[in-house]
């Protein structure tokens, strides 16, 4: 992945350096008000990693000593906030094809105290539109969309269904700030909550509980409000060269790429895709490193890594397993041509 930077970041940037107002202020607002209106959110929140923006949400409903449910096939960071905020993980499977976590999947892990879950929707694929009817058993859902700005499902964005959707401007993703996050909601209780936590607990000028400093500076900021304005022209753009890994990689009969789901818009944060005869993805790694391509793993199966194996589960886990053992994450950005896609596609095909 590399962001896309231009002109604009560098005007804003320079326009914020000139006021000598560096922290986070009016651009910061400014950048947030437009991330609630891209995503058709009533609040938007600002914090300095989608990491602290899952931290805020979970303190703010409140998850100490309460279970909550979580995927499995993630970063670390999703189970790592849960703990922070003094909450209890359970670890869930997601399906193998579209890599998310289904309604079935909690419907089948849930039990009488189970009041939170925190799905990750994945790659820029969103979850199913049915997942949400949860929310009517009372159960709040804070979903991880670290990866999925502009992600829709029919007409609505991932960030307006969800109890709390937090977001990253990590620039491995869809738009960047450097280092970033946002929390989006339509209720305006957490929203003030999450305001005053992430401000050392201060609402005005009272400190009416406690909090900690993650804000964003305006600086930061003023690289989002340029990327946000070309957002649709990155994800057009994704889109297409996505389409040209599927219509090349259809011809592998190793391969099989993470399924879309229906009626939704696909952003492609990253293409990734799965080998399916075993042990043979670290050695396809090596392969197109020594052609001068870069990949990553699609990401972890949590319960897989050492820090997290004594950690309460739901079943075996097999699907994200196989994830994190088979998936690969294939070069997709701006600066990518056809030529080189083809180039890639020809390398995994020869291989074996």
């Amino acid at each position: 992945m590399r962001p896309s930077i231009g002109p604009g970041e560098f005007t804003l940037i320079k326009k914020v350096l000139r006021s000598k107002f560096l922290t986070e202020g009016d651009v910061t607002k400014r950048f947030e008000q437009k991330i609630a209106s891209y995503v058709h959110s009533k609040y938007a929140i600002a914090t300095t990693s989608a990491t602290t923006a899952l931290h805020t949400a979970l303190e703010c409903i409140g998850v100490k000593g309460k279970k909550v449910l979580v995927s499995d096939f993630t970063f670390p960071a999703t189970v790592l906030v849960i703990k922070l905020a003094g909450g209890i993980p359970v670890l869930v499977d997601v399906d193998k094809e579209t890599m998310n976590v289904t309604r079935d999947i909690i419907e089948n892990s849930i039990d009488k105290s189970t009041n939170v879950i925190l799905p990750v929707s994945l790659f820029g694929n969103p979850l199913e539109r049915n997942f949400y009817k949860l929310q009517r058993k009372g159960i709040k859902i804070i979903e991880d969309a670290a990866t999925n700005l502009g992600t829709k499902i029919g007409n609505d964005y991932v960030g307006a269904l969800a109890d709390m959707t937090c977001f990253s401007f990590h620039p491995r993703k869809i738009i960047t700030t450097g280092e970033g996050g946002m929390i989006t909601t339509n209720k305006k209780e957490l929203a003030e909550y999450c305001r005053s936590y992430k401000m050392f607990g201060k609402i005005k000028d009272k400190f009416i509980q406690e909090g900690t400093n993650y804000k964003i500076s305006d600086i930061l900021s003023a690289v989002g409000l340029a990327q946000l304005s070309k957002v649709e022209k990155i994800i057009r753009k994704r889109r297409a060269m996505a389409k040209i890994y599927d219509e090349l990689l259809a011809k592998i009969d190793f391969i099989g790429t993470q399924k879309p789901m229906p009626h939704s818009r696909h952003t492609y944060q990253s293409y990734v895709c799965y080998i399916t005869k075993p042990n043979l993805r670290d050695k396809l790694r090596k392969k197109l490193a020594a052609q001068n391509i870069e990949t990553q793993i699609g990401t972890y199966a949590l319960h897989c890594l050492p820090a997290f194996r004594k950690y309460r589960r739901k079943d075996n886990l097999s699907n994200s397993k196989f994830l994190y053992k088979n998936s690969i994450s294939l070069p997709l950005h701006n600066e990518l041509s056809q030529t080189d896609q083809e180039l890639i596609c020809k390398v995994i095909k020869d291989s074996f």
